[in-house]
């Protein structure tokens, strides 16, 4: 029990980050008034600046201080092609793994009744308007291989059909580099019957 009443908020504030628990935020706290009052500063002021001023885009929904964010408002993205991703780190991860030119529709979660995420939360009638603009020509679905993350595919690529768009998954099933013998069985069953032709 902590004799600041200040410090024990400090410390319950700090536990919102995903994975900090009691001590990590205590260790925190500590940390930043111990040694280093001004990089504190500096993040208060930083994290206060991104929650004012960092909203989503209109058109894709991931995070931007703009009303269309960057790569929306890029005349060098590939306008037919059209990935759906869970959240703004998805798109990120894509960005940076591969060569991907074309635009991104965030969903900002998956469906989860048991949550309150259904088609509204996840701006599927946003997505719908988009796909019937007629200008998307493949939706490539990149939700998570998680048992609502399968749902949330099966509603997008009926959505695409709807809209008369080809739809695409990302494959996935044995990483590239990974011995068989240690690959969980429902990935390896998914990667079997997703099997290719050579």
């Amino acid at each position: 029990m902590s004799s600041s009443p200040l410090l024990a908020d400090l410390i319950d504030a700090l536990r919102c980050l995903p994975g900090v628990g009691a001590k990590t935020a205590q260790r925190m706290a500590f940390h930043v008034l111990d040694r280093d009052r001004a990089g504190a500063r500096r993040l208060a002021e930083r994290l206060n600046a991104a929650v004012e001023r960092i909203g989503n885009c209109t058109r894709c929904r991931t995070f931007s201080e703009q009303a269309v964010c960057a790569l929306c408002a890029s005349a060098t993205r590939e306008r037919s092609l059209l990935c759906v991703v869970e959240t703004p780190v998805d798109q990120l991860a894509i960005e940076q793994a591969t060569g991907y030119r074309g635009q991104y529709f965030v969903l900002l979660g998956r469906l989860s009744p048991l949550d309150g995420l259904g088609p509204k939360e996840l701006g599927l009638d946003q997505l719908a308007q988009r796909l019937a603009e007629g200008e998307v020509q493949e939706l490539i679905v990149a939700t998570n291989p998680t048992v609502e993350g399968e749902a949330t595919a099966h509603m997008l690529s009926q959505l695409a059909r709807t809209a008369g768009v080809r739809a695409s998954r990302l494959a996935h099933g044995v990483p590239l580099g990974g011995e068989l013998e240690f690959i969980d069985r429902g990935t390896l069953a998914h990667a079997f019957g997703g099997r290719q032709a050579l």
